[in-house]
């Protein structure tokens, strides 16, 4: 399996960050050791001062597909989970000025903390889904999806086009503002719909 996933996916994120807010999506890739399940702890790597969480909307891909059409997109994912996106922003802030890629401030060990999932049928509307995070009791980010700059569907349909999905790749689907820094001992709580999804610390 796979993890996709997209940048700069809510515009007030990427104003935040100064960003420019994107036309086409904006994608890249952790790997599988990326995972962390079950809500086991996040080790805080030693390598950054500076990590920070993006809470994400996670879709489960169900079936294999490439150069898929965007009015079919919606039959190749099935389920919906939370992750967090964690992110070395010090070293992605040098990459970045140096016009290098992102993947050592992205892809490391245990950066892509997942909750269990649940089928899409579940929600009434998947364009009115609220989650969030909460940080040792005080929340941090609130997103909903009616905010997303691109659909679910555009998302799957636009990296078919690059890249072959299988069944079981995940794809994070970007971040509301409100996005910053962890520290040990910080204690993680993330909900979708008021669901607690997530629910672990930083060691």
């Amino acid at each position: 399996m796979k993890i996709i996933a997209i940048g700069r996916n809510y515009a007030e994120h990427a104003k935040e960050l100064n960003n420019p807010v994107p036309t086409t999506p904006v994608i890249f890739m952790k790997p599988d050791t990326a995972l962390l399940k079950d809500n086991k702890p996040f080790y805080h790597p030693e390598f950054s001062e500076d990590v920070h969480y993006e809470t994400e909307l996670v879709l489960k891909i169900c079936k294999e597909g490439k150069h898929i059409s965007e009015k079919f997109a919606a039959n190749y994912y099935d389920e919906i989970g939370l992750g967090i996106d964690f992110t070395a922003r010090d070293i992605q802030s040098k990459h970045k000025e140096k016009g290098l890629p992102w993947e050592l401030a992205k892809s490391f060990d245990g950066s892509a903390p997942i909750s269990n999932f649940f089928p899409k049928d579940t929600f009434a509307d998947l364009y009115n889904i609220n989650f969030s995070l909460k940080i040792n009791g005080e929340n941090r980010q609130a997103g909903n999806t009616n905010n997303l700059l691109f659909s679910f569907e555009r998302i799957i349909a636009f990296v078919s086009q690059y890249i072959t999905l299988k069944k079981g790749d995940l794809i994070f689907t970007g971040t509301p503002e409100g996005v910053g820094r962890v520290a040990i001992g910080d204690h993680l709580e993330g909900f979708i719909e008021g669901d607690q999804m997530l629910d672990f610390y930083v060691k």
